[in-house]
């Protein structure tokens, strides 16, 4: 007998679409690219210690493509998708002279058809692809503008293939946590995600049944000289894509004393800091031990008989 569905866990109420919209324009989010490129470096770091040799690959949330060179690189012989709900972020990606054009085009000539990069506008939570089609599933920095993420990884389990890997980034609770009290001296209304607990992660990848989830975190702190500049970063790392953000101006007096607030928080050297807690997670998709109608399934191993 099959248990029953566990509700969805809402994270935050993100209006999916208005996250879309946040990402229509691929030069508004390059200025904070910096950022995205250092986790994806780290995260390159972690997958050099895990041996796998991937016949096809998803980057999960691509954005303009920047992984792709390296994910072909690291796994050249590899079938890479590339997948982004934003269309203009794709169509960057596909620019002549792009990293991932320009890769694709001398992989291209060099390996088999199937090897090389494609890109599909999808959701990452409802991927075109048949059951077990992946061996390797990377996302930097994007599970995070998802409101349900126990579904993104139930999703993500579904394409995997047994023995296949899950690599993540995202960003956790204590991100942005200066702003998030600036704001709070402003007025009350959220003007920050939300963001979820490592260990509600685990939970998550445990009960959508991935096996042994490993994850951990760091602390990454950005500075600068101005608000402005801080300000403008946050916004092209995605904005606010939360329902509840009150529409129209927030007004010049709030405004003002969010500023003043950030300027309180300057360091000794006069630099204003703004932190990022940054999760990384990778789980396998294991053996199944249940068929598909729900019947479990036992192993059963005859004792192996002695010499006589």
């Amino acid at each position: 007998m099959q248990a029953p569905a566990q509700p969805p866990k809402l994270s935050a109420p993100i209006d999916l679409q208005r996250v879309r919209s946040l990402f229509q324009r691929p030069q508004r989010v390059a200025a904070a690219d910096f950022l995205r490129r250092e986790i994806a470096s780290r995260m390159f770091d972690r997958l050099e210690l895990v041996k796998i040799a991937p016949q096809r690959l998803i980057d999960a949330g691509c954005g303009m493509g920047a992984d792709l060179p390296q994910l072909q690189k690291t796994y050249p012989a590899a079938q890479i998708l590339g997948v982004d709900a934003a269309l203009p972020m794709l169509q960057a990606a596909q620019k002549p002279g792009s990293r991932g054009s320009s890769l694709n085009q001398l992989l291209s000539k060099l390996l088999p058809a199937k090897a090389g990069v494609d890109l599909l506008c999808a959701d990452f939570a409802e991927l075109p692809l048949g059951h077990l089609s992946v061996d390797l599933l990377w996302s930097n920095l994007a599970l995070h503008w998802h409101p349900q993420p126990d579904r993104v990884f139930a999703e993500w389990r579904r394409v995997l293939r047994v023995n296949g890997l899950l690599m993540f980034s995202c960003f956790g609770p204590d991100s942005l946590r200066e702003l998030r009290a600036a704001f709070g001296e402003a007025d009350l209304a959220e003007h920050t995600l939300p963001f979820v607990d490592m260990h509600d992660f685990g939970d998550q990848l445990v009960e959508a049944g991935f096996a042994t989830p490993v994850l951990d975190m760091e602390t990454i702190t950005v500075t600068y000289d101005t608000a402005q500049a801080l300000l403008a970063d946050v916004r092209a790392l995605g904005g606010n894509p939360l329902a509840t953000v009150p529409r129209g101006l927030m007004g010049r007096q709030r405004w003002q004393r969010m500023l003043a607030a950030l300027e309180r928080g300057r360091r000794a050297d006069g630099k204003l800091a703004l932190t990022f807690e940054v999760i990384y997670g990778h789980a396998f998709r294991p053996q199944a031990r249940m068929t598909s109608s729900g019947e479990a399934i036992i192993r059963f191993d005859l004792p192996r008989k002695g010499p006589k």
